[in-house]
């Protein structure tokens, strides 16, 4: 609907009738006598000009329109629009994900079809991701090294489409883990205290990189950051190979540091074997890290005081035009009769 925000200027409508009213009239006072021959003749023709001029009504309806809608575009009309909830002040989650080889390891099923660990753990993130309405999310992706893909945001759309994007050995073939903790640390160390947590997200032991995971979880701990650890890995299945049907268990997951790892700050260590398990995962922390507050329902407001600002001058103008161009186009003497050389 439109409103005006300051409604209160329609309160200066009747000033120009006020002033009108209370203001003395401008003397004319008396100017001296000049004696001219042909004076009857010039004062008819100013007598039919003054005529003219107090007929012209629409002077008036201009000028009163002009005022009307300077008024108005003074009361602030906008359109508020319906009510639209925005995010409150929530949790701020950065999640690291690991891309290392083997995480291209088929040994989920979806379907009955054989799957690659990386395309159940982006549906299950994908998923998470989607229900943190409120909180800030970021991405970290590491494999040989640990970098930011996505900082902390509201934009949880853009967050999801980047780990859509994202692939097996972007950045190498081994797992970086001390290393992917310390970048997440970095975007979380200035946020607010409360509500600062790390998912982690990886199918192997930390092999690469310069920092030691549980050095780098001692220091999320001085942070007060907590850490949620994921080991990733689906159990044994049978899949068709050269030499026959064999039974697949490739991980070298390691557990026990993962468990230090989220022991140290608070956090808590899950094991995720199959679809089911991970999707569960995540609900879990959903239910560890609720949403940190509702949301704020706030009405949009479009300003809409350029329009009658813009058709006030627009009259003005056009009555500016109005009387001044028919003068210039005929260009009629003031006075039109004969003159007396002698005068």
């Amino acid at each position: 609907m439109i409103t005006f925000l300051w409604a209160f200027a329609f309160l200066l409508l009747p000033l120009p009738f006020v002033l009108r009213y209370f203001l003395k009239p401008a003397d004319k006072g008396l100017g001296g006598a000049l004696k001219v021959p042909f004076f009857a003749s010039l004062s008819r023709d100013l007598g039919g000009r003054a005529d003219r001029t107090s007929t012209s009504w629409w002077k008036l309806a201009a000028a009163s329109l002009v005022w009307l809608l300077m008024v108005t575009a003074l009361a602030r009309p906008a359109y508020v629009g319906p009510e639209v909830p925005l995010p409150a002040e929530g949790r701020d989650i950065m999640m690291a994900i690991d891309l290392s080889g083997s995480m291209a390891e088929q040994d989920f099923a979806v379907g009955g079809r054989p799957t690659t660990r990386l395309n159940v753990v982006k549906d299950a993130a994908d998923a998470f991701i989607k229900s943190r309405k409120g909180d800030r999310v970021g991405l970290v992706l590491f494999s040989d090294r640990a970098y930011l893909q996505a900082p902390l945001t509201f934009d949880r759309e853009a967050v999801r489409k980047l780990l859509d994007e994202a692939q097996v050995g972007l950045t190498g073939q081994q797992t970086a883990i001390g290393d992917a903790i310390a970048v997440s640390l970095n975007r979380l160390k200035d946020r607010p205290a409360e509500g600062r947590v790390l998912v982690l997200l990886t199918d192997g032991a930390n092999n690469r990189g310069e920092m030691d995971p549980i050095r780098a979880a001692e220091l999320a701990k001085k942070l007060g950051i907590r850490i949620y650890t994921i080991g990733v890995g689906g159990a044994p299945m049978a899949v068709d190979t050269a030499m026959g049907r064999q039974m697949v268990t490739s991980s070298d997951l390691d557990e026990g540091a993962l468990r230090k790892i989220a022991d140290l700050t608070g956090g808590q260590y899950f094991r995720a074997t199959d679809v089911n398990g991970l999707a569960q995962v995540y609900r879990s922390i959903d239910k560890l890290e609720p949403i940190g507050a509702d949301p704020v329902h706030v009405r949009p407001e479009i300003a809409l005081y350029f329009w009658p600002a813009g058709l006030a001058l627009l009259i003005a103008a056009l009555s500016v035009l109005i009387a001044t161009v028919p003068a210039f186009i005929t260009n009629r003497p003031l006075y039109k009769g004969p003159v007396d050389k002698e005068a």
